[in-house]
């Protein structure tokens, strides 16, 4: 058994099968040392340098029985000088299993004392570190096939990886952990030289195809054509369980939709978006999205919310309500935002970046459960409604005397006998059942809900990541200036505003256009990635679109060219995910892949091609068609990983459209205008505003030909242009809502 397990280790890296267990953990001092407690930390037995992190995942471990060490030359200068290899574990706040793994294996004083003796043990939090994340990421799936958080690797000094995988219970990592040890103590060569081989993996496995300038509009259709494929025309969604949302996928639909006409890519898209409403993956009381579905259906989510999915959400409903023009949409919309704005924002504005999948079950006791906070048996909703209206909201609800969650999406038992609410009939067929009509229906619903929801309320509420990541919070300065347009509602706006100046002040340096990553606790932390930079960007290009503040734009061009002078990759196209100053990487890697968040260079190029249009600067459209070319040949050969870049794609053979309103957005005229565009989904165009004042002069110096636009007979006027050449002006809404239509 011995033996079978280190030739596991050994030939892991060189293309053999990983054990499907894998490591994962955080721990913490046995002995105190190099420890710098804070005031307050006197009552906990350990307490390791993980105490002096600003990050809520590193500070969950820094009273574990393991000497952790976060990412630095000082855990790596200890490794060489004591040849230990270094067991890196990856994970992040909110994470189900990460926080098992911390309750039962980390906090394990014989788990610990394996680590102590025979390791230099570092956590990294994932959300602080994509570039350390996606690195050994590519390392494990490229060995297993798969990987997940938590996810721990083992490493040589050199940081050179020789074992990945993801969770394993106390006894399955104490016998892994001395495995390793015997190994790295009797093969250390052997060892050393897998770990090599995995290194050469990790570049070969961060490479792209080589570039190519054939990004043509057939490449769309081949994207459509796989996310066809994998549809499931039964529940909604793409592939099998567990099934995430993938805005960038449903985004890359709507425009396909409105590139061909193809009414099957709309109808895919609004029945994912109908059924996902409707399941337990949204919280039918309190609003907003969980991360993922874990069955087919939609019923059992993880319980876990994430701003960028909350934020990429907002905008695909908002989308879909300015293609329908059904309300329902616009509801769901509204309803993540409005989460979003109660539960996530921080007091000094700027949003937390998640909500914790687990939550006390009674307050005054410690233990945690996925789930708690949202899940309900029937006897907890028949003591808090009147019996007759629990009965309706019952049935109207899916739940069951003994609970509705499948056995096989309760690993742990932790769901047993308990309900996940979701849309189980609808209101006709539950007003036919009980004998009411349509109206007294949704009266008994909406009071039904209000009063769970403020019951709810007094239940032990999940934990937050309160730190504030600049590339998050850039996508939810998109979705709220998004909305804000489109729902005429100036709240949404004002939050947008608040964020976007929070960001300058605490995560950006005018004098040397540093931008950084993380903000928490008084501070900042960590240095800027793509992430940050291309999120940002394009947020603040969807905030001057709806208040027309031309200071976005201005600072949107210089995180621009900051960008490219600290990540372009000047040899192959595209970016590279981190800047070159960091030295303990073995590899910088050029994300491509959108998951449930865009990849940075999808966003990069959409951000670049936006931009040509602003400021007519020949260099970014070059840069965009650089960064297409540059991953090209992984969307024709894996188009289903690159939506994102193929919604790039889309804007950059569009005819785009410049949408020029001169006029004042306080007054009633202008507005009319607004709304004409507002209302309309119009994914290949930009706005601009000829105000006659100082907006106008910056944007003249960009767009020469905006000098000339102006009120006709003092009223608001709207120019349609393509290529800077503007048809015939006009101020006549009805007149300006067919130049829209005409193409459209």
């Amino acid at each position: 058994m011995l033996r079978a397990a280190i030739l596991i280790l050994v030939f892991a890296a060189s293309g053999g099968e990983l054990s499907q267990a894998g490591l994962h953990g955080s721990v913490q001092s046995n002995d105190g040392q190099s420890a710098q407690p804070r005031a307050g930390t006197q009552q906990y037995r350990y307490t390791n340098r993980l105490i002096n992190s600003k990050s809520p995942y590193l500070l969950l471990h820094a009273h574990n029985p393991v000497d952790w060490y976060p990412w630095g030359d000082e855990a790596f200068e200890r490794a060489h000088r004591e040849n230990k290899p270094i067991f890196l574990s990856i994970g992040y706040f909110t994470c189900h299993w990460c926080h098992v793994m911390e309750r039962e294996s980390y906090s394990d004083p014989n788990v610990a004392a394996i680590l102590n003796r025979h390791f230099i043990s570092v956590k990294v939090d994932r959300e602080e570190r994509p570039d350390i994340d996606r690195m050994y990421m590519s390392y494990v799936e490229s060995t297993t096939g798969a990987a997940g958080w938590p996810l721990n690797v083992l490493l040589t000094p050199e940081r050179k990886p020789f074992f990945g995988g993801t969770y394993l219970d106390p006894d399955q990592l104490k016998s892994l952990l001395q495995q390793a040890a015997d190994a790295w103590n009797g093969q250390p060569d052997l060892i050393k030289q897998t770990a090599e081989r995995a290194a050469q993996l990790i570049q070969i496995v961060n490479q792209q195809p080589p570039a190519t300038d054939d990004v043509r509009a057939a490449i769309l259709d081949h994207v459509f054509e796989q996310f066809a494929l994998t549809y499931d025309d039964k529940n909604g969604g793409f592939g099998e369980a567990p099934k995430f949302p993938r805005p960038p996928v449903l985004s890359f639909l709507l425009r396909y939709y409105v590139r061909t006409g193809r009414r099957d890519a709309l109808d895919m898209t609004l029945d994912t978006l109908r059924a996902m409403e409707r399941g337990g993956i949204h919280d039918q009381l309190g609003g907003g999205f969980h991360r993922y579905s874990t069955g087919a259906t939609w019923l059992v989510p993880h319980f876990e919310k994430t701003l960028y999915d909350q934020a990429q959400l907002a905008v695909v409903y908002t989308e879909a309500y300015q293609i329908t023009h059904d309300g329902s949409y616009a509801n769901t919309a509204r309803d993540i935002l409005n989460f979003t704005l109660r539960e996530m924002q921080q007091p000094d504005s700027g949003f937390a970046s998640a909500e914790d999948a687990d939550s006390r079950v009674n307050p005054s006791k410690p233990g945690t459960r996925e789930g708690a906070f949202y899940v309900w048996t029937s006897k907890q909703i028949e003591i808090v409604l009147a019996k007759e209206d629990a009965e309706v909201f019952e049935f109207a609800y899916g739940v069951e005397p003994e609970g509705n969650v499948p056995a096989q999406q309760d690993v742990r038992r932790e769901l047993s006998g308990k309900n996940v609410l979701y849309k189980a009939h609808p209101t006709a067929e539950t007003a036919k059942k009980f004998n009411l009509t349509i109206e007294q229906t949704v009266e008994k619903l909406t009071a039904a809900r209000k009063t769970l929801f403020e019951a709810r309320s007094r239940r032990p509420h999940p934990p937050i990541d309160d730190k504030i990541i600049t590339a998050w919070n850039g996508m939810m300065i998109s979705a709220l200036a998004r909305a804000s347009q489109v729902f005429d509602e100036p709240r949404y706006l004002e939050r947008a505003q608040a964020t976007a100046k929070f960001v300058e002040e605490h995560l950006y340096d005018s004098s040397n256009r540093k931008l950084w990553r993380s903000y928490r606790a008084g501070g900042p932390s960590v240095d800027g990635f793509l992430d940050d930079s291309a999120d940002l960007i394009s947020g603040l290009l969807d905030l001057y679109q709806a208040d027309f503040n031309v200071h976005w734009l201005t600072w949107a061009v210089s995180l621009q060219e900051s960008q490219d002078r600290l990540f372009e990759d000047s040899k192959e196209g595209g970016y590279f995910d981190v800047g070159a100053s960091d030295h303990s990487l073995l590899s910088r890697t050029r994300e491509a892949h959108d998951g449930p968040e865009p990849s940075p260079n999808s966003t990069a190029a959409m951000n670049l091609l936006r931009l040509a249009q602003f400021t007519d600067r020949a260099e970014w459209r070059v840069r965009a068609q650089n960064t297409l070319s540059a991953f090209s040949a992984r969307l024709e050969s894996d188009p289903a990983a690159l939506p994102a870049l193929a919604s790039a794609l889309d804007f950059r053979l569009a005819q785009t459209e410049q949408i020029l309103i001169a006029g004042d957005p306080a007054f009633q005229d202008t507005r009319e205008l607004l709304h004409q565009v507002n209302t309309r989904f119009l994914p290949n165009k930009i706005l601009l505003l000829a105000d006659g004042g100082s907006g106008q002069e910056q944007l003249t110096r960009w767009l020469p030909f905006i000098a000339g636009a102006h009120r006709l007979q003092d009223r608001a006027t709207a120019y349609v242009c393509e290529n800077y050449v503007c048809k015939l002006p006009t101020a006549d809404p009805h007149v300006f809502a067919r130049l829209l239509d005409e193409k459209h």
